[in-house]
């Protein structure tokens, strides 16, 4: 079967890989039909972006997990790539009894067992059993198509693809929701739910801001989730492409004259999404949360330092939300509230490409990339 490899920075190619096989009575074999490109693949698809991450590292100039994370050389290549996925099952395991062959599932792009006391909790991106290794030692990370050091997974980008815990991972999908509709599930559309939706309840007709930048989808999901949620939004962002996606989906455009040049804050919000990836932004987005407020980050700030104004935090009470989404457990909710509010996730998608594209396609530039073939069934 083949497989979708960085096979040098920016370059990619598939692979001939064995088959995968049922190697528990839990497992599942999917077959991917529509994969979308994560706003965290950009540095996979930028050798100029992967470079300086990789310089940058040596240099020790970035957070130390990072090194545990993803290795000495993030992306080691050949490396496997994609990690959010809309798949069909095309066999299941004999201890398999909720889920069958044909089914239509989301698959979370960490890998969970759902069974040990991280999961438990909700923190299935935390998962002890599945980042535990032979040694004794525990992997920082458990994902798909992220590299050898996040575990044996393999990326999501290939006609075959081994699910273990497979009555745990898989979700299906609604049958009033588009596929399409759901590219993005298994990690941005769901990371956009958890830093809007969970706060929202809490904050009726709360004025919102959501700072764009690097973390492209996130934020433009975000922007149209609370807006549809009922919030008043602000979308701040460089790019007129995204500024008007925000705008289709009921935010309110603000403009700023370049990817690292943020606006004084003239105004303050109830929630503020911090989705930049930039120093400068997180400064702006904490400046801008107004007293008693909330900040949430779902972008990931790479620098050892980041600036953080401390006392601006302290001083207007504010909550500051940092951590990652962990899509396992949240899934079924996320999916129902698209169906529910009948929400048009697939305005953010900007490239819908064929599956036999994939390894030119996968480094276009653009804002949300989707590769797609047609289910068996």
């Amino acid at each position: 079967m083949r497989e979708l490899n960085m096979v040098r920075p920016g370059k990619f190619r598939w692979l001939e890989r064995p088959e995968p096989q049922l190697v528990e009575a839990g497992d599942a074999i999917v077959r991917p039909f529509i994969v979308g490109r994560c706003d965290g693949d950009q540095i996979a698809t930028s050798a100029a972006l992967l470079r300086v991450v990789r310089a940058a590292q040596r240099a020790r100039l970035l957070d130390p997990i990072l090194l545990n994370a993803f290795g000495h050389t993030p992306y080691r290549q050949p490396c496997a790539i994609g990690h959010e996925c809309v798949a069909e099952i095309v066999e299941v395991g004999s201890a398999v009894t909720d889920l069958t062959v044909g089914d239509k599932v989301v698959v979370p792009y960490q890998v969970s067992c759902g069974l040990c006391d991280n999961c438990q909790r909700g923190l299935t991106g935390k998962c002890t059993t599945t980042r535990s290794q032979p040694d004794g030692s525990e992997r920082v990370l458990s994902w798909y198509g992220h590299g050898h050091a996040t575990g044996p997974f393999g990326g999501m980008a290939s006609d075959l693809v081994r699910v273990p815990y497979a009555e745990h991972m898989l979700i299906r999908v609604p049958d009033r929701v588009d596929p399409l509709r759901i590219a993005a599930a298994s990690d941005n559309l769901s990371e956009a739910w958890r830093v809007t939706v969970p706060h929202l309840r809490h904050r009726p007709g709360a004025r919102v801001l959501v700072v764009g930048g690097l973390e492209r989808a996130v934020g433009l999901y975000a922007a149209g989730i609370s807006a549809t949620h009922g919030a008043r939004v602000d979308y701040c962002d460089s790019s007129t492409q995204r500024l008007q996606i925000a705008e289709s989906l009921g935010a309110v455009p603000i403009p700023r004259p370049s990817l690292l040049r943020f606006p004084k804050p003239s105004q303050h919000y109830d929630i503020v999404v911090d989705a930049s990836n930039l120093q400068p932004g997180i400064v702006y987005a904490t400046r801008s949360v107004a007293p008693g407020g909330v900040c949430v980050v779902p972008s990931y700030h790479l620098a050892i330092r980041t600036g953080l104004p401390m006392m601006q935090l302290t001083f207007n009470d504010v909550d500051l939300h940092v951590g990652m989404s962990h899509p396992a457990s949240t899934l079924t909710d996320v999916l129902a509230w698209v169906a529910d509010n009948d929400f048009p996730a697939e305005k953010v998608t900007t490239k819908v490409a064929d599956w036999e594209d994939a390894p030119t396609a996968y480094g276009t530039r653009t804002t949300k990339l989707v590769l797609y073939r047609s289910p068996l069934n």
